[in-house]
């Protein structure tokens, strides 16, 4: 489906008509703000993948590695800020009586921006937890190549879910309970390859709900899709939402 006018009307009225709307985001929301997809060809990092750093066995083999890496990922971040895409998603939010926000991004941008009922299922980037007693602290310098614990003098790692490991109990409870009562769900700027997330989308669709993508490269076939950036098509959202609920 092409992104035309009837796609944005139709849209805002899902999000006034549904009970139980859910916000879905993954890395394209934040593409604006300059921050690069770490995955793929754009996650090499000194010919380093992702996929390799991003684990518990790579921290445990070479912690300083893994730490230069996430350094130079959170110098991006701090040199950079929340973009139009999570400013309007947040006026979206105050327009409308619930709609929580999950992201699968890291960089807490939605949390700067002042997002309300907000889930970060991957954690957050700033945050850490001790290897040893599991206090979590949170540390926004870049430039501690092995910080230690407060608490015991343990080693810090990222308090963010590495590939093969579980999603936190509890947020994956609160996720479920959303999930359960979700009737629309918007997905901004996910490629749905990473699970659960991936799968959030289809469980919506299969009892009944809707389900609205907006991204560069949209790729439910299922869905209402938006072609665009997430800032430009948030935006223009965000002004049509606005005149409805004014003429009502």
């Amino acid at each position: 489906m092409g992104s035309d006018d009837s796609l944005f009307a139709k849209t805002v009225e899902e999000l006034i008509n549904a009970k139980n709307p859910l916000i879905l985001t993954g890395a394209g929301i934040s593409r604006e703000s300059g921050i690069p997809v770490f995955r793929g060809k754009e996650g090499l990092w000194n010919s380093h993948r992702a996929e390799d750093l991003a684990t518990l066995n790579a921290f445990q083999k070479n912690s300083e590695l893994v730490w230069e890496w996430y350094n130079w990922r959170k110098k991006i971040v701090l040199a950079n800020q929340p973009n139009r895409a999570h400013h309007a998603l947040v006026k979206i939010q105050s327009l409308l009586k619930s709609l929580p926000v999950i992201t699968q991004n890291v960089d807490g941008y939605h949390s700067d921006a002042g997002t309300k009922n907000l889930i970060e299922m991957h954690g957050n980037i700033f945050r850490t937890k001790c290897m040893d007693c599991s206090n979590v602290s949170w540390l926004r310098t870049h430039e501690s190549s092995k910080p230690l614990c407060d608490k015991c003098r343990g080693l810090l790692r990222p308090d963010v879910v590495w590939f093969g490991e579980m999603l936190d109990h509890q947020v994956m409870s609160e996720i479920e309970k959303l999930m359960k009562k979700c009737d629309l769900i918007v997905v901004i700027g996910t490629s749905g390859v990473v699970y659960p997330a991936a799968g959030f989308a289809g469980r919506v669709f299969g009892k009944g709900g809707s389900v609205i993508e907006i991204n560069i490269e949209p790729s439910i076939d299922y869905a209402i899709s938006i072609e665009g950036a997430a800032g430009e098509v948030l935006l223009s959202l965000l002004q049509l939402l606005e005149s409805r609920l004014d003429s009502k």
